[in-house]
């Protein structure tokens, strides 16, 4: 029988470090941690290698005494608490005591110290968690931790690390949250020697335009909010700023950044009547409460607390940001409006794209009906009496096509269709061509606001949802092509570049070629931007930006295999989306013939994407009893 063995400290260290140590993140959000609790108002920090071969964080801060060298580096030592009471009303970002220890047995660690009132600075390096003498050192006041070779020792661990470029994203991450809490501290951000980031000591709106941009801030509605001890602060982005994920949701207690289930579903609660149900909100929101009201030791990670009146909390969070919220609305930012001048178009953030049906002049934001609009024909000669008949206001309908209409549709060219043909065409069973040679769809008469086709056929009249339509065959087209092998790609002539964050870039670099299976060839220009060089023959009228975007933030989020199987019909559904004509867009009639023959051999066409109709039709004895002929 095996006998019970205490564990040697060293490899009690190492265990620890597989849960506080995730990565070269976790081990730099502990040295940056410690440098705030020190009071430091200057903090740089070098990285190299994406942190794997460098991390290095220097501060001006009150530094460390010679003798407690070594106790810094050893398991739960601490300065910060020192009882039951202490732990139960933590005020400082780092306190469990096993931060340093445990990076120190992972790597190869050299802290270097000079308290303010020190004459001399004073280092300590810990090799494999083996630690060496005390002997002085040059360092100017504050303290510097440098951290180089991470998981050196233990190749299981390092194995599990991403590429440079992941793990530099999952830093300059953790960097951006912590410095978005604390705009009074200077921040300096380099990476293999080249500055990705100076902040100088400002305001909080500055710091939150820095690291968010100015167009969240342009876009947010400021908050302020206090009831007793309960104090929230900071911005809450107005819905027409709603995000695909997310990434944009910042949520701090008492300067910590966490991810709460109890606040997310406040916050969520609080835009339930302003926000699409598949839009994330963006805010960036600071809560103070009595560090004796919040449970910080709940996770080795810090990522997790407990609140002890989770319900009061609750409340505050959800009352403050639904006042805030009063007066927007979805799809509308709050304007000031002059009696007689054209309201201006809501502005958007850096790569949102308006909504899919948005008018060509607003509507006004009433319970009413909205205002009537004068229908507008396109551009091409439709006759009067073709157009009456098609609503029902003649007797009886024509026979077939008209010759003039038929001349037009073989004369010009139909709406573009796939370059390449469908390896497998999906057929849908529908009715063939009546004996007027009039097929189940009919043929288009004008479009509808630019949102809806008119269609006349032989039973009356057809309504189509252009966007619904279109969206339908592209995916089908999609799912079609790479169940075959790889979705076709159109090389652009001019490829389109767009502004990203490091996460997209390093998600580009990982699996660049293996997205363009996908029909969307990517190309990292700099750490950030990233430039679309082909998109798939099918979605070649799009938005590739949109595109692009939608595409890495579903690789990123489940990784390229989860995407290719199991979330395959999601990311192409998204991808159709994006590639599908806008409300708006003026087809002409043989465009949009072309689109009604396309739905007609299209499997599923009767519904979009995602569940709603894409046609309808009205009877003439419909549009008979709606003019109550013949009563």
């Amino acid at each position: 029988m095996t006998r019970i063995q205490r564990l040697p400290d060293h490899l009690v260290n190492q265990i620890a470090a597989g849960e506080v140590v995730e990565r070269p993140a976790s081990a730099l959000k502990e040295m940056l941690e410690n440098s705030l609790d020190a009071g430091s108002t200057r903090v740089s920090v070098d990285l190299a290698q994406g942190g794997i071969k460098l991390i290095r964080v220097t501060d001006n801060g009150a530094g460390i005494a010679a003798d407690d060298l070594p106790l810094a580096l050893d398991r739960h030592a601490t300065s910060k608490i020192a009882s039951l009471d202490d732990l139960e009303s933590v005020s400082t970002l780092g306190f469990r005591g096993e931060g340093l220890a445990s990076v120190a047995s992972v790597s190869r660690l050299t802290l270097i110290s000079r308290p303010h009132d020190a004459d001399h600075a004073h280092q300590i390096i810990a090799i494999d968690g083996t630690l060496h003498p005390v002997e002085p050192a040059a360092h100017p006041h504050g303290t510097s931790v440098e951290v180089v070779d991470l998981y050196f020792n233990t190749p299981a661990r390092r194995k599990f690390l991403k590429s440079e470029n992941t793990e530099y994203a999952h830093c300059a991450a953790t960097f951006e949250r912590i410095a978005l809490a604390h705009p009074h501290v200077e921040f300096l951000l380099r990476h293999n020697g080249k500055v990705a980031w100076r902040l100088p000591s400002q305001s909080a709106e500055d710091r939150v335009a820095a690291l968010l941009g100015k167009d969240f801030v342009a876009a947010a509605i400021p908050l302020d909010s206090q009831a007793g001890p309960l104090a929230l602060t900071g911005f809450v982005a107005s819905p027409t700023y709603s995000k695909a994920s997310r990434d944009a949701q910042y949520f701090y207690v008492n300067g910590r950044f966490i991810r709460d289930k109890t606040a997310q579903h406040a916050l969520r609660q609080a835009y339930r009547d302003v926000l699409h149900h598949d839009r994330h909100p963006a805010y960036a929101l600071f809560f103070q409460l009595e560090p004796s009201g919040v449970d910080v030791n709940v996770h080795p990670t810090k990522i997790e607390v407990r609140f002890r009146e989770s319900q009061a909390v609750h409340q505050f969070l959800f009352h403050s940001v639904h006042k805030a919220l009063a007066g927007t609305s979805a799809g509308a930012a709050p304007t000031v409006q002059v009696e007689g001048a054209e309201p201006a178009a809501p502005q958007l953030p850096r790569g949102e794209s308006a909504p899919l049906f948005a008018s060509a002049s607003p509507r006004p934001v009433s319970s009413g009906m909205p205002a009537p609009q004068p229908f507008q024909y396109q551009q091409q000669s439709i006759p009067l009496n073709v157009a009456r008949e098609a609503v029902g206001v003649y007797d009886k309908m024509f026979g077939g096509l008209r010759e003039e209409e038929r001349a037009l549709s073989r004369a010009e060219p139909a709406m573009p269709s796939p370059a390449a043909p469908l390896p497998h065409p999906a057929v849908l069973a529908m009715p063939a061509h009546d004996e007027n040679g009039i097929p189940p769809l009919g043929f288009a008469l004008a479009q509808l606001h630019g949102v809806y086709i008119l269609s006349q056929c032989a039973e009356g009249l057809i309504l189509v949802d252009m966007h619904a339509a279109h969206e339908r065959i592209v995916y089908e087209r999609l799912k079609t092509a790479l169940e075959a092998d790889a979705i076709p790609l159109q090389p652009l002539l001019l490829p389109v570049s767009f502004a990203a964050d490091r996460m997209e870039v390093a998600t580009a670099h990982e699996h660049g070629e293996e997205m363009k299976r996908l029909g969307v060839e990517l190309a990292p220009l700099s750490p950030t931007q990233i430039a679309v060089r082909g998109v798939p023959v099918w979605l070649k009228d799009g938005d590739p930006v949109d595109l692009a975007r939608a595409v890495l933030k579903d690789v990123r989020e489940f990784g390229l295999t989860q995407v290719l199987t199991e979330r395959r019909n999601e990311l192409l559904a998204t991808m159709a989306c994006h590639g599908a004509v806008r409300a708006n867009r003026q087809l002409t009639l043989p465009e949009m013939n072309a689109l009604l023959r396309d739905m007609e051999a299209t499997e599923r066409s009767g519904q979009c994407n995602h569940g709603r109709p894409t046609w309808t039709r009205l009877t003439m004895r419909d549009l008979d009893k709606l003019f109550m002929r013949g009563q």
